[in-house]
């Protein structure tokens, strides 16, 4: 299908507006990475370091070795890869350690046995590291905003807090991109974070502190915020499993920014983690007492699945055409299906993928059923003062002086441009692809499809093709669940992988 007129002048709309904006960036701003003298990080010595968070908790609970011990595992990790990384922005290592003591005296006591222990405090003594867009009780809650540096979380997000009562220790706060709106993790409040694998890469964002402290191994378990690929994208980068839930499921209460419009329909908090045992038991918590509107006690039989694979977006002019390699293990994937189980993966194909990144646009911009608007994003980069003047940013960031980055003031031009208005042409193409996606999946169907059209691009390069997040973005305005799966190293040591979704019932 062919592109509408209106459709073409945004294309070239918004390649223009990114070009001009990347040779700005590349003229005007100092280059990521980490310290000089070293490439790679140094290897994990600890074998603390290469258990599950369920492995290890019930290690902790048999007292086959104390939290205190696993604490200082990952407190002396985090230290030895964060100056590389820049993943952790502020720590709690003193109040972690106090917290692990006063697990292992829990243990000591308990008369119940450890089966109690298990049903109550499930990951009892286990670290866990935060997106600094939640708030954790003590810490800075910023979202990557110079003018919010010195807001401290009062409370804990819901997610933190289920998770803190089921016994898990918090080490601290990661990264993220300015206002969570970006694929790349990199702020003037704290800096630019890097891949664990190649420090010349980005870990992805707006997670992307996360995924490169779970990617290093300095943390086990963490909990990422998705409106877009957030969780995925930084998980397929660094090589880890993430989820992004059903809206609904897990509160994205207490969060920074907060959703506004319709947005709340496409963003969901999830878990991310280093060992797929470790995603069941981190979402059951999640969701507290909506973990009933899900079938996590039922048993699948895998064989009894429908499967499909979608090998791109149809070739979209504004999105990067996947990789060869990463095609290649997609197919990987659907053969060891076919294999193992027996069963047959369809490849399928959707036109209407073609728009995805417009129709993220679209849908983002929506008004709630009031009809009321999305908080605009210049008044987003303006908190907590007046909105700012995106034209006035652009010219102090050409002189080093705005105190935000090339990423959000695009979008800021971009929105006071209009380009990602809806149009008809975008809503009917959304309405016909959800049509057409449910008839497919049904109540048995699950499908496979790229993360990103290519692996951990280096610093920056995202501003060359930002709408390559439209492979994630697609499946958050579609509403469905997904997982984030690593799929190995490719031929430049980075990880690949793949998502695989299906459709909610």
């Amino acid at each position: 299908m062919a592109l509408t007129r209106l459709e073409k002048v945004q294309v070239w709309l918004l390649k223009a507006a990114t070009g001009v904006l990347f040779a700005l960036f590349r003229l005007l701003s100092p280059g990521g990475g980490a310290p000089a003298g070293r490439r790679k990080l140094p290897p994990v010595s600890s074998p603390l370091l290469l258990m599950s968070a369920t492995r290890l908790a019930n290690k902790i609970r048999r007292k086959e070795v104390s939290s205190v011990e696993v604490v200082r595992a990952y407190i002396h990790r985090i230290q030895e890869v964060n100056p590389f990384l820049n993943a952790v922005t502020k720590d709690r290592f003193d109040a972690a350690l106090q917290e692990a003591k006063q697990v292992d005296v829990l243990i000591e006591e308990e008369t119940g046995g450890e089966a109690v222990l298990e049903d109550r405090l499930p990951l009892l003594g286990v670290p866990l590291s935060v997106k600094e867009s939640f708030a954790l009780h003590g810490m800075p809650f910023n979202a990557g905003m110079v003018s919010r540096k010195g807001v401290v979380a009062a409370v804990d997000a819901p997610p933190v807090a289920l998770l803190k009562r089921a016994g898990a220790i918090p080490m601290g706060v990661t990264n993220t991109s300015q206002l969570c709106m970006w694929c790349e993790t990199n702020n003037h409040l704290h800096g630019i974070t890097n891949n664990p694998y190649d420090f010349d890469r980005i870990p992805g964002g707006s997670s992307g502190g996360e995924g490169s402290i779970l990617g290093g191994a300095g943390a086990v378990i963490g909990v990422g915020s998705d409106i877009g690929g957030s969780i995925r994208v930084p998980c397929f980068f660094n090589g880890i499993f993430g989820h992004k839930t059903t809206p609904g499921v897990v509160s994205i209460e207490n969060q920074f920014p907060v959703c506004s419009g319709r947005q709340a329909e496409f963003c969901s908090s999830g878990p991310m983690c280093r060992y797929a045992e470790d995603l069941l038991p981190m979402l059951r918590i999640m969701a507290g007492p909506n973990a009933g509107m899900l079938s996590l006690n039922t048993k699948v039989d895998l064989k009894k699945l429908r499967f499909f694979t979608i090998p791109h977006d149809g070739g979209s002019p504004m999105t990067s055409p996947v990789s060869k390699e990463l095609m290649a293990v997609q197919r990987k994937v659907a053969q060891r299906l076919e294999a193992d189980l027996g069963v047959t993966v369809q490849e399928v194909h959707f036109a209407e993928l073609r728009y995805a990144f417009q129709i993220r646009g679209a849908y983002m911009s929506l008004p709630d059923k009031e009809g009321k608007p999305p908080t605009p994003f210049v008044e987003l980069m303006g908190e907590p003062g007046k909105p700012l003047w995106p034209f006035w940013e652009l010219l102090k960031r050409m002189v080093g002086q705005s105190d935000h980055t090339v990423p959000a003031i695009g979008l800021a031009l971009l929105e006071k441009a209009h380009v990602t208005e809806p149009s008809a042409f975008i809503i009917q193409q959304k309405e016909r692809l959800q049509k057409n996606m449910d008839e497919l999946l049904g109540t048995d169907g699950v499908f496979l499809y790229p993360s990103y059209p290519r692996v951990a691009p280096k610093h920056h390069h995202p501003l060359f093709r930002p709408a390559d997040c439209a492979y994630t973005g697609i499946i958050n305005m579609l509403g469905l669940p997904v997982t984030q799966c690593p799929l190995g190293l490719g031929e430049e040591g980075l990880p690949l992988g793949v998502q695989a979704s299906c459709r909610t019932t």
